[in-house]
């Protein structure tokens, strides 16, 4: 009974890629996998910024390094996931954390604004997703993809226009893929943070925003990035969570079940 938590949510000997795991959220995601066993390989742009997340990985007894890359290029995922194999021999499990938002009024999003943030949040992980699929297709084993979608991408928001549209689309890419690869045991799911303060969403929570998301969130306050390892773990355990593909898992608060 003792080893029964362990057993389900165990990823030793597996080896998860975090695209944007030197990000906030995704850091603490990539801390949760490195704690349950995996490799963690920090996929970004800033060595700087893997260097102070992979320090706290190994402080808590985790393993990983960080391989810089562009979710823009396809080459760069390519290569990405030549240097993680030659590196780790194998992957098993991916997140596609990488976004980019702005708060411009919508009558003055530019086509290469709006083209920008499509191309990262939403083309981006549709490279990923066929990099690493094509790969997980060849290896006809089990594996785990994680996109990271929005409560935006589910009800509409205010001031974020291209962000929320880019997401519904990851919700929609998602089931689409679980769809069709659920018979060959790889499994798809979105998980899909509430209101977490983090580098990419400061610029929109001036006060007056933060006092309307916190009147509409039962919780009455922010979700801390350590309250999405759970959701992770899950996903990414083919023990625990080996029948759970093509959905959404919400950690928000109750956000999204407020309505008036």
């Amino acid at each position: 009974m003792k080893n029964f938590l362990t057993e389900m949510f165990s990823l030793k000997g597996k080896t998860a890629v975090i695209i944007g795991g030197t990000g906030e959220l995704c850091s603490y995601m990539a801390l949760g996998l490195a704690k349950a066993g995996a490799e963690v390989v920090l996929v970004g742009r800033s060595q700087e910024k893997a260097a102070s997340r992979l320090t706290l990985i190994e402080e808590e007894g985790g393993s990983g390094y960080f391989v810089a890359a562009d979710a823009g290029d396809r080459q760069s995922l390519n290569e990405l996931l030549d240097t993680v194999v030659a590196k780790s021999g194998k992957v098993d499990i991916l997140v596609n954390g990488a976004g980019i938002n702005s708060p411009t009024p919508f009558v003055e999003i530019t086509d290469e604004e709006a083209l920008r943030i499509l191309d990262i949040n939403l083309i981006g992980v549709m490279r990923a997703c066929q990099v690493f699929g094509n790969y997980f297709l060849s290896r006809d084993v089990q594996a785990s993809i994680i996109n990271l979608g929005s409560i935006s991408g589910l009800n509409p928001l205010s001031r974020v226009f291209t962000y929320s549209a880019s997401k519904a689309a990851v919700h929609n890419l998602t089931r689409n893929l679980a769809r069709e690869w659920a018979d060959r045991d790889i499994r798809v799911n979105t998980l899909v943070p509430g209101f977490f303060p983090a580098e990419q969403n400061r610029k929109v929570l001036d006060e007056s925003r933060v006092a309307e998301i916190l009147r509409h969130t039962p919780a009455s306050r922010f979700g801390n990035p350590d309250e999405l390892i759970g959701a992770t773990l899950l996903l990414a355990s083919n023990k625990a969570g080996g029948f759970i593909t093509g959905t959404e898992i919400v950690v928000d608060g109750g956000f999204a079940a407020m309505t008036i």
